[in-house]
């Protein structure tokens, strides 16, 4: 069973690119975020013409969330809680070997802002709907773009990045106590060294090429899952085709 996530940074601008990856990696299932196109807009018929099926919660130019599926997908949820804003950033469903969860945490802005809060409170109420939801003991996966670096070894400059949004204590303690409800960071546990980056800012000149990276993109597996796990690895190729993503691959094989 293969498993990836990719932050499109608009699907339509990166279809090409997710076909391309599809029919060349043949994965069982990718989560793809910030797909910035409408339900209406969304583009079925290429995803479909590679033998996928896709369910999707998306808005006009932000956000947005998929699941490109070859497995039968049921018990789908498309809202974090009821009290959601329209922001679209969760989709959860049950296959039938394990259950997904596809998360775009918010990038946050900068510490001190109300962006930040909202973050950091959105983080808190999705760790709140795992407690609710799920048990530690079924197999659960959690994937996404969560906009955080763990560890000063999953970015370039810890120490000059320290305390930013996406390296502040305060989310970074979030995702421990994500990680303490019972899931694993497949990818650190196979890969336990530094200079692995899944995220190049734009905005750097030449990022990529300087090895200027975030490791901010995850596939977190409760631990029956976790044991599973045959490889994992970050697909850099896709980021040095023309019109890539800002971000790339993730993708993880599983003995299922």
């Amino acid at each position: 069973m293969k498993i990836a996530t990719f932050n499109a940074n608009s699907i339509r601008s990166r279809i090409e690119v997710i076909v391309g990856w599809l029919e060349k990696e043949k994965p069982d299932l990718l989560c793809v975020q910030e797909t910035k196109v409408q339900d209406k807009d969304f583009p079925v018929k290429p995803l479909g013409e590679s033998g996928f099926k896709v369910i999707f919660k998306g808005q006009k130019s932000y956000n947005g969330v998929a699941i490109v599926s070859k497995l039968p997908l049921d018990n789908i949820r498309m809202n974090l809680s009821e009290e959601e804003d329209e922001q679209a950033r969760f989709l959860s469903a049950r296959s039938p070997d394990f259950h997904v969860i596809n998360v775009y945490v918010p990038q946050g802005f900068a510490p001190g802002t109300d962006k930040f809060q909202y973050k950091l409170q959105w983080m808190e109420d999705l760790l709140s709907h795992i407690r609710e939801n799920y048990d530690p003991d079924i197999p659960l996966l959690l994937v996404g773009d969560f906009n955080v670096a763990l560890e000063p070894l999953d970015l370039y400059d810890p120490e000059g990045l320290w305390g930013e949004a996406g390296f502040h204590p305060d989310e970074r303690a979030v995702m421990g106590k994500i990680l303490d409800w019972g899931l694993v960071d497949i990818f650190r546990q196979h890969h336990p060294d530094g200079g692995n980056y899944t995220f190049w800012d734009y905005r750097i000149p030449n990022a990529f090429k300087r090895k200027m990276g975030w490791r901010i993109d995850y596939i977190l597996a409760t631990r029956s899952l976790a044991k599973k796990v045959k490889s994992v690895w970050i697909d850099t190729e896709p980021r040095i085709l023309e019109k890539p993503s800002d971000h790339t691959f993730l993708v993880a094989e599983f003995d299922i």
